[in-house]
């Protein structure tokens, strides 16, 4: 007798008060279908399936390294095969929200390094802004070329038990990630060519050119008719996202310099090269502003270029993203910008965020230090899941220690109660199953002389632990390939 081979799906754990992104009954209609070609899969396919996914990664060398780890060891991002979607009505909502949200953003860092209007008029605390570690007063009265500040931006997404996206966090410094983008999707036309043909997924693939267009587009006016010259900018190798540099100069046809190739004369930037000095219009950098320009910033920066700024301040560099936006992105201003968008575009924001208590204030500190147990904290200057409390499973002493540190410095910290993340069904290697793992997203936001421009689609990062909330690959996450249905 035939036995009819086992669905994908059999046996799925649907967790309790969570919403799943592909099974629960309130997900959009558009993922039956999608659903369906999945289902076709047995488990056995999927997981040779998932198997060459992981051999094509590590033969690409998609790898990233954790910072702090003493070995310096290379590892590739742990990948789920198994797709993650987002109807198109639904994605077209968050389009309108990032694009709106990043106008406001552009505004806020115009007027806090220019007019501070918005503090004047008490929209924002004056101490909150101007006390930040992240705030540049040096940069005052500098406006960037074609005025634009935030040229790539990452804004994390997450949605709630409900199915209701929110607004995590805002990365507009150096935002990073996209190249797991373009080679998750590489990887997936390889292993589903028919089921990604099928769906109908929106390509993710022209993201090099928009960046590039945008990046032309920005370039000083004194550069003329001439085409401008661009270059991304590395600290190097050792950097964590050093296969990233690499990878988007590459597809964009760009230079990929380190400090060392460049250097400053006449209040211009150049690079040498085979041929001579060649001036830099553009320089997409992935150095951290601290080490950026050691006349400016940390004078033992090794990684920086000495007189960089003084060219950008003369307006005849454009820099991406800008320096001084950390003071948008920073945690504790990340409650205010619904704020923004109605101060300065007088319009009502389009996306939720997370309610959030800034333990500057009085009430909000002393609220959190007494509710530690049921609250996220986070420090502002933190990313990649470091200094942060998972107050409901941290221990008590670990409770202690962060009440000490929020009462001895408040600016530098914010906190949440903890939302519960929608899931996706990711591949269990070990049982050879789907289980439900934790999950966000982050879009990318290109924005140019003309405007911008969102990605179709994101790093969707999974928290590959049973019961984990933490999806960053420094924590143990993984990603998924984000598929946007037209």
């Amino acid at each position: 007798m035939l036995v009819a081979p086992m669905s994908l799906f059999a046996g799925y754990p649907h967790l309790a008060n969570t919403f799943d992104e592909l099974l629960d009954p309130r997900a959009p209609f558009d993922h039956a279908a999608f659903r369906s070609m999945l289902d076709a899969l047995t488990p056995d396919e999927f997981a040779r399936a998932q198997a060459l996914a992981e051999r094509d990664l590590l033969h690409s060398g998609v790898t990233f390294s954790v910072i702090g780890d003493a070995s310096g060891t290379e590892k590739i991002f742990p990948f789920c095969a198994l797709p993650r979607a987002i109807a198109a009505a639904e994605f077209a909502r968050l389009e309108r929200g990032l694009v709106q949200r990043v106008a406001a953003l552009q505004a806020f860092l115009a007027d806090v390094y220019g007019p501070q209007k918005i503090l004047a008029a008490g929209v924002i605390p004056r101490d909150l802004v101007l006390g930040a570690t992240t705030y540049r007063a040096a940069l005052n009265g500098v406006v960037p070329p074609q005025g634009v500040r935030i040229h790539i931006a990452g804004i994390d997404l997450i949605r709630d038990g409900d199915g209701t996206w929110r607004v995590l966090e805002d990365n507009v410094r150096t935002p990073s990630g996209v190249s797991y983008v373009l080679e998750n999707r590489e990887v997936t036309k390889r292993i589903f060519p028919r089921i990604l043909d099928a769906a109908r997924v929106h390509r993710v693939d022209t993201y090099p050119a928009q960046l590039a267009a945008a990046l032309r587009s920005v370039a000083p006016t004194a550069t003329g008719p001439e085409e401008p010259t661009i270059a991304v900018l590395t600290p190097g190798p050792f950097n964590s996202a050093y296969f990233e540099h690499t990878f988007l100069a590459r597809t964009m046809g760009l230079l990929l310099v380190q400090a060392a190739d460049l250097y400053v004369a006449n209040e211009q930037v150049w690079v040498r090269t085979t041929r001579g000095p060649q001036r830099i219009d553009v320089l997409y950098r992935r150095t951290d502003e601290d080490f950026l320009d050691p006349e400016v910033f940390r004078a033992d920066s090794m990684l920086g270029v000495p007189g960089m700024m003084r060219a950008y301040r003369a307006g005849n560099l454009a820099l991406a993203n800008a320096p001084g936006n950390g003071i948008a992105d920073d945690k504790a201003i990340y409650p205010f910008v619904p704020d923004m968008i109605r101060y300065y575009l007088g319009e009502a924001p389009l996306l939720e965020q997370v309610p959030t208590f800034v333990c500057l204030r009085d009430d909000d500190r002393r609220y959190v230090v007494e509710h530690l147990d049921e609250l996220v904290v986070k420090a502002v200057d933190e990313a990649g899941g470091y200094g942060m409390l998972m107050g409901p499973s941290a221990s008590r002493a670990e409770r202690d220690e962060f009440r000490a540190r929020i009462i001895a410095n408040p600016r530098r910290y914010i906190a949440q109660h903890r939302v519960e993340l929608s899931t996706c069904p990711t591949w269990n290697p070990e049982t050879k199953t789907l289980v439900p793992r934790r999950v966000d997203l982050r879009p990318y936001i290109v924005t140019g002389k003309h405007g911008s421009w969102v990605l179709p689609g994101g790093l969707t990062r999974v928290a590959l632990r049973p019961g984990s909330y933490v999806v960053n690959s420094s924590q143990g996450g993984g990603s998924k390939d984000t598929w946007v249905l037209k």
